[in-house]
């Protein structure tokens, strides 16, 4: 078996899902997203007990796939393109967490009843099809097709089944895919250029390609303005808020647990390697405006009314540290900003599940309309708290390992980057629990609210557990991820 076969599987269930019609439509997806993540773990078990593929050059510029668990075949020559498919610790760790929160977000909606439900759920796992190619390509030109193709079924599944006014949807949407569509063209003619000057897109290819440090400057910038808008880092966020509120519970989780790691993932897969010149240069610039995107979205946290909004500036300013350790080139930085992703993505997964939940009973994003919920769903009430507490960095949960290692690393690079990036956790700590206060504690809301079902309850469980068990022991997470962050390391370090 090979990661190819994530890739068929994704495809294989959206397809069936839509066959399949509205009635099975949810279970089918649920199927196939289970079957991708197990045979992603069945993937990690091989590649772990050295099953794993060493790649070789054949001729100068061919890949010799032999026994092992990557995929590559040559799909056009002229220009020269592969269909490579790439199992390492970072393309398999991102795997994971998209094929693990596939069913969890599958799973969550299960609750809700969709108009045209065969094609909301067959959209959920074509992105999810989407997004992992975008992790496993070794290929810049078949990464930047999935890279793309993320963005079409984001689109209609936040376009058709969003909330709010019509029209105050229609230019929230038309926004962020204008934003995030326009940011990508400037990598594909980053990566034409590159392909000048390596006669190829792949990226051991284009990791070697000879340079020149201007060359270099105008690439980083290019690809930077792809990755900075669709993580987001300021100022190149305007169109966070706005989407994440009127998408439907299922797509914020989408953007905000799965499809914005793209953007980091893909710092330490292409930027930073192919431009180490140019990242050395302006790793204090950009992590400085990492670093302000922290401050500042915890800032516009503290004045939201609307739950939804809050969760998405409280993202804005963890993800601006995440992005922060990433350029700050040193392997705890990196790991870091793959330890936190992970946490990142299951606590932000299970706090916009709980918002919807309480929109589910009360009809309401506005904090104000809430209160006095824990007197009448106790259960619901503590697994929330559990959440807010993770994305606080509590320790003992893995959110907390990852803040830790981050703030290690910028204080490796200056001590104040360290100092204010620290800051997210005491704002963070103010706004969310004053939410949790105003929400879950107060005067009790006349409306009634029933506390979590049985399948509102696992989905917490589940979430939570992974939080708390990582939290507890990250060392197989950690372990895995350092040899592939070592190697990228060498060519990020190569000219020093």
């Amino acid at each position: 078996m090979d990661v190819s076969f994530i890739l068929v599987i994704l495809l294989s269930g959206a397809a069936a899902t839509w066959l399949v019609g509205d009635k099975w439509a949810a279970r089918t997806a649920l199927i196939f997203s289970g079957l991708a993540f197990a045979a992603t773990l069945f993937i990690i078990y091989l590649f772990t007990t050295g099953q794993g593929l060493i790649f070789t050059w054949d001729n100068g510029f061919v890949f010799t796939p032999g026994k092992g668990v990557s995929f590559t075949h040559i799909w056009t020559r002229t220009p020269l393109i592969f269909l490579g498919f790439q199992a390492d610790p970072l393309s398999l760790t991102m795997t994971a967490l998209t094929t693990a929160l596939t069913p969890v977000i599958v799973y969550s909606s299960f609750g809700n009843l969709f108009p045209k439900t065969r094609a909301f759920y067959a959209l959920i796992m074509f992105m999810a099809f989407a997004m992992v190619g975008t992790f496993l390509s070794v290929d810049g030109f078949v990464y930047y097709i999935f890279w793309e193709l993320s963005l079409i079924p984001i689109y209609f599944i936040a376009m058709i089944w969003g909330s709010g006014d019509v029209e105050e949807r229609k230019k929230a949407i038309i926004k962020f895919f204008i934003y995030t569509f326009a940011g990508s063209l400037f990598m594909l003619v980053a990566f034409i250029f590159l392909y000048t000057r390596a006669h190829s897109f792949l990226n051991l290819r284009l990791y070697n390609a000879l340079l020149t440090l201007n060359e270099q400057r105008w690439i980083f910038w290019a690809f930077f303005l792809a990755y900075a808008i669709k993580t987001p880092i300021i100022p190149f966020h305007t169109w966070q808020a706005n989407t994440y509120q009127k998408a439907p519970a299922a797509g914020t989780m989408l953007l905000s647990g799965i499809m914005l790691k793209m953007a980091l993932f893909s710092i330490v897969r292409w930027q930073l390697p192919i431009t180490p010149l140019a990242a050395h240069e302006y790793k204090y610039i950009v992590t400085g405006l990492c670093i302000a995107g922290v401050i500042y979205g915890s800032i516009l946290a503290l004045k939201q009314t609307n739950i939804k909004k809050l969760l998405a500036y409280s993202s804005l300013a963890h993800v601006g540290l995440i992005a922060a350790g990433v350029y700050t080139l040193t392997q705890d930085g990196i790991k870091g900003a793959f330890i936190q992703m992970i946490a990142h993505g299951f606590g932000v997964v299970g706090l916009f599940f709980a918002a919807e939940v309480i929109e589910r009973r009360y009809g309401t994003q506005e904090i104000a309309g809430m209160g006095g919920i824990r007197s009448q769903a106790p259960k619901f009430a503590s697994m929330f708290m559990i959440l807010v507490l993770a994305s606080v960095a509590l320790p003992g949960t893995f959110n907390f390992v990852g803040e830790f290692e981050l703030l290690y690393s910028l204080a490796q690079l200056h001590i104040w980057f360290a100092i204010v990036g620290g800051t997210t956790i005491i704002l963070g700590a103010f706004y969310m629990l004053r939410m949790f206060q105003q929400a879950m504690l107060g005067a009790t809301n006349p409306k009634p609210f029933a506390d979590v079902t049985f399948g509102e309850g696992l989905t917490f469980v589940v979430i939570i557990a992974v939080l708390i068990g990582f939290g507890i022991y990250p060392k197989p997470i950690s372990d895995f991820l350092l040899p592939g962050i070592n190697k990228v390391l060498v060519y990020i370090n190569r000219y020093n």
